[in-house]
């Protein structure tokens, strides 16, 4: 065997889909990026790369009709090779997963596993096919978010902070295999309007800016971060009623800058945006804060550009070969929907990144196919 013919076995370049998934979830959940969360990357990947190996040792006979150049069906990868190969790489992700994450990663990992193992051998051509794919992805974006270490919160907290990325990245998927389905013959055109409905709507819902309320928020350690060394006067709790506009007006013209900075944060946070602006005398409206809301939305833009159009061809004329372009646009696409979902949780450089990497993917993937 060749390492390129291992190559497009296991779809190599689609793996780049991959990191943006996991990092989404650390991001949402406030975990900052380090050595455990590349780890629990590259056990997905090995995961992802599984799944793919295993599909063309389920799919041989499929294949050998409808794709025989694949390397299984064409001979150049034994079936039983592309067997060992989904084996060796599902091993590798589970002791990946252990090594980075521990208990909790290797908690997501196993039911990744599962299902990937789950879709290919038996699901795959059911009606519970689309869901399992879907949640292997929110899986993923899920593993990302537990991922233990300093400052790391508790796993509730975690997944409930990450429930909507993966929400969002499911519906992708969900999409996506339902295309998937019409490769080879076509689709009626219900089915590439309905999904380019669904694109739509995830790309919105991506761009909606983040409510950062609860405490321990990565925004709220900045904050934190950020105050006075200096002792400042505790307040009771937020006032309010009436007499909260003059009481605050009273506290945060006090001389000293540290009150001024403990009455805002204690009682302009609960009040309107457009109250404390007028307290405080300045907008608190910044470019730190202008920067995501900047980078998610051009990030869901491209994802629209990026798979929406090509969606939009399948309508107009849904073929065998515009369906195919469109599947392989919605994975390769899926990248900016992580940027956009990554800038979303305040890591808008983060996200630039991944934007960088997606032109590269595809450059790729025009070698090997994703698909």
């Amino acid at each position: 065997m060749r390492l390129a013919d291992l190559a497009l076995l296991v779809r190599a370049p689609a793996a780049l889909s991959v990191p943006g998934d996991v990092i989404a979830g650390a991001v949402a959940a406030g975990r900052p990026l380090g050595a455990r969360t590349f780890g629990v990357i590259g056990s997905s990947v090995c995961l992802y790369w599984a799944g793919m190996a295993l599909n063309d040792y389920a799919d041989a006979a499929v294949d050998g009709v409808e794709r025989p150049d694949r390397p299984v069906p064409s001979g150049r990868v034994p079936r039983r090779a592309a067997l060992a190969v989904a084996g060796g790489l599902t091993a590798a992700g589970l002791g990946l997963a252990a090594v980075a994450g521990g208990r909790r990663s290797v908690c997501a990992a196993l039911p990744l596993a599962g299902l990937v193992w789950a879709y290919d051998l038996k699901l795959k051509s059911t009606a519970a096919g689309g869901f399992a794919m879907a949640g292997a992805r929110v899986l993923d974006v899920l593993a990302g978010a537990v991922v233990p270490g300093s400052g790391a919160q508790p796993a509730g907290v975690a997944l409930r902070r990450a429930a909507v990325p993966a929400a969002l990245v499911g519906a992708h998927t969900g999409t996506l295999m339902a295309l998937s389905r019409h490769e080879i013959g076509g689709a009626p055109v219900r089915v590439p309007a309905a999904t380019l409905a669904v694109s739509a709507v995830t790309a919105l819902a991506a761009a909606v800016p983040v409510a950062r309320s609860d405490s321990g928020s990565a925004a709220q350690g900045r904050l934190s971060s950020a105050a006075p060394s200096r002792p400042v006067a505790q307040f009771p709790a937020p006032l309010k009623g009436v007499g909260a506009a003059a009481r605050l007006r009273e506290l945060c013209a006090a001389p000293y800058e540290g009150l001024r900075a403990a009455a805002s944060e204690r009682l302009c946070a609960p009040a309107s945006e457009g109250l404390c602006a007028a307290v405080s005398g300045r907008s608190r409206t910044t470019s730190a804060g202008t920067l995501p809301a900047a980078v998610t939305a051009g990030a869901a833009l491209a994802y629209l550009g990026a798979y929406g159009s090509a969606q939009v061809r399948a309508v107009r004329e849904p073929s065998a070969g515009n369906v195919q372009r469109a599947v392989g646009a919605g994975i390769l696409g899926l990248m900016p929907l992580q940027a956009a979902l990554i800038a979303r949780g305040g890591s808008p450089r983060v996200a630039a990144a991944l934007g960088v990497v997606h032109p590269l993917a595809r450059r790729l993937a025009r070698r090997i196919s994703p698909t």
